[in-house]
């Protein structure tokens, strides 16, 4: 790697674990209940009407069923008013495109990802969705979704911190304490600094310009005028990068210059992918009383993270040997980038393409700067990879964590295995229950990847709208369930999935990918918080340390390539070697 490109990374890995360890003391403190440095003087007594107003009895807790109960009568009352929306929008107001009502599939499939927190888009969001739909139907969605996987992270730590309990917290409670005192604030200073970076962030409809140049359509037509899309896309921009939910207000997402149009707004929005996820580790050693086991973790994330980026970088930079062969120059210079520049904005080149890259899907972010499909094979290998982690590697926030840290139970109940012990966690027994959950999670994605793709690659409905032929329309295919089941929402593109087959197929995957693992989650909660501690002793294995980091690195990679090295070898391996060879 260059070492411009080594100061880009340093630079953003140094922001992102300085702001770390501050919001997550903050987080903490929000969901532990303690004072918050005037904050909750400001935003208590506007809780404590909401409490009112819904009838939220804030200082009653519930067991692990109850929570569960009231996660999916949330999601199930999201999915239903969001698509019902999107339906009705052809006579709602603000609509200054007078755009009809969304297609039964594509509303389904779309309720389904904003309130999965995965936000896939099989449409164009500026050609689509009236303002009224983008702000009180997807923006909205971003908030409570984002915050209802930050609530089952604060009951599973809960479960891990409490003893002898019979409860793990109050769903109602949770998910309005990380709207306000999280989101919220967050989401206001970062839109205010988008609109500073020339986001845009207007209910006025689109408008028309002069060319400074005339051209010609590809009919030789001549072509004077461009249509510029318009709309309150700042504040939706916001809660898309803190939330990972990561869909785009514009069909270009964030290689659009409304969306992003400054090297400094790409440079945040890349950190605000990342911040909550990590800010996170350290809010789950402060809550369970050691603040090495977050660190731990966190270290954990990194490490998997930096090699997998760096591979990106000097596939990216490494450009296509195609061009070698034909005598093209690829090579940096002074009027060049060098590389695979291929589907790239110039204004932010390589390294920031595949940082992004890398960090979106990482997180269950899915937001893209750069076109993943035009990645050189290896280089669309680690979007893949990282997904197929389970989206661990840092993660959705909320999701990501506790997905981390069922891959945490299973590295523990791997090294009891290895000793003749009974594993422990926290100081609790991980016992016959607690694993047959964690197989639940670990399982269920696997499922959902591979029967999607089998699926798609056997039918005729799967491979009409394929773009490509071979080893890179088989990746596309891959990509696509790969993202929708792990809740991610980037697309490889290449792939035509705005219709009725990948609309219900890729809805399910959604649906099940977020609450099939929710909910074993949750019953690890409520049976962990029910045990007693249990004092440590010579055989008991430190989950702080070094070793331990590098045990749960090795089994989820272990997890990952035996689960998805067979598809990938079918996928972008095999078009690497293609294009190696000639």
């Amino acid at each position: 790697m260059t070492t411009n490109a080594l100061l880009q990374i340093g630079v953003y890995f140094l922001a992102l674990l300085a702001l770390a360890k501050p919001l997550g003391v903050y987080m903490a403190r929000v969901y532990e209940g303690r004072p918050l440095w005037g904050v909750d003087r400001v935003l208590g007594p506007a809780e404590r009407l909401l409490y009112r107003w819904t009838g939220v009895r804030a200082e009653e807790e519930m067991g692990w069923q109850v929570y569960a109960r009231c996660l999916l009568l949330f999601s199930a009352v999201s999915v239903v008013a969001l698509y019902a929306l999107q339906r009705l929008q052809g006579v709602l107001p603000w609509n200054p495109q007078a755009f009809p009502a969304v297609t039964p599939d594509s509303a389904w499939n779309t309720a389904v990802s904003f309130v999965s927190n995965t936000n896939w888009q099989g449409y164009g969001g500026e050609t689509t969705m009236s303002h009224l739909t983008q702000m009180l139907g997807l923006t909205v969605q971003n908030f409570a979704s984002a915050a209802a996987g930050m609530a089952v992270l604060a009951a599973f730590l809960r479960g891990l911190a409490r003893r002898k309990a019979g409860t793990i917290g109050n769903f109602w409670v949770d998910l309005t304490r990380t709207i306000l005192y999280i989101l919220l604030p967050l989401s206001l200073v970062f839109a205010l600094f988008l609109v500073s970076q020339g986001v845009v962030q207007t209910l006025s409809a689109s408008k028309t310009v002069p060319l400074l140049e005339a051209t010609v359509d590809v009919k030789g037509n001549p072509v004077t005028e461009q249509v510029l899309a318009l709309g309150p896309a700042a504040s939706q921009v916001a809660i898309k990068q803190l939330g990972t939910n990561g869909g785009g207000f514009f069909n270009a997402n964030a290689a659009h210059p409304f969306e992003n149009g400054t090297p400094l707004s790409n440079f945040f929005q890349m950190l605000a992918i990342l911040l909550l996820p990590a800010a996170l580790c350290i809010t789950f050693g402060r809550m369970v009383g050691d603040p090495r086991q977050g660190r731990a973790v966190l270290a954990a994330m990194t490490l998997t993270l930096l090699p997998l980026l760096a591979l990106a970088c000097v596939a990216e930079q490494s450009g296509n040997p195609a061009f070698d062969r034909l005598g093209v120059d690829s090579r940096a210079g002074d009027l060049q980038p060098g590389g695979n520049m291929e589907g790239k904005e110039a204004r932010f080149g390589i390294v920031s393409s595949a940082l992004w890259a890398t960090a979106t899907t990482a997180a269950s972010n899915g937001s893209v700067n750069a076109m993943h499909d035009s990645f050189t094979p290896l280089g669309g290998l680690v979007p893949l990879v990282l997904m197929q982690f389970s989206e661990t590697i840092f993660g959705g926030v909320g999701c990501g964590l506790y997905g981390m840290l069922i891959f945490v139970l299973v590295a523990v109940f791997i090294a009891g295995l290895m000793v003749g012990r009974t594993p422990e966690y926290l100081g609790k027994k991980i016992e016959a229950y607690e694993m047959k959950m964690a197989s639940l999670v670990v399982l269920v994605m696997p499922l959902l990847v591979l029967l999607g793709t089998a699926l798609a690659v056997a039918s005729e409905p799967g491979t009409r709208t394929l773009g490509n032929p071979g080893a890179h329309g088989f990746s596309e295919i891959l990509y696509a369930f790969t993202s929708q089941g792990n809740n991610n929402g980037s697309a490889f593109a290449g792939l035509g999935t705005n219709n009725p087959f990948y609309n219900t197929t890729g809805g399910l995957a959604m649906l099940f990918a977020r609450f099939w693992l929710a909910i074993p989650v949750l019953a690890i909660a409520g049976s962990l918080a029910k045990k007693k501690l249990v004092p440590a002793g010579p055989g008991t294995l430190p989950t702080h340390t070094p070793l331990f980091v590098v045990l749960l690195i090795g089994t989820i990679v272990l997890v990952g390539a035996l689960t998805f090295l067979p598809a990938l070898a079918l996928g972008p391996i095999v078009e690497h070697l293609q294009m190696s060879i000639g």
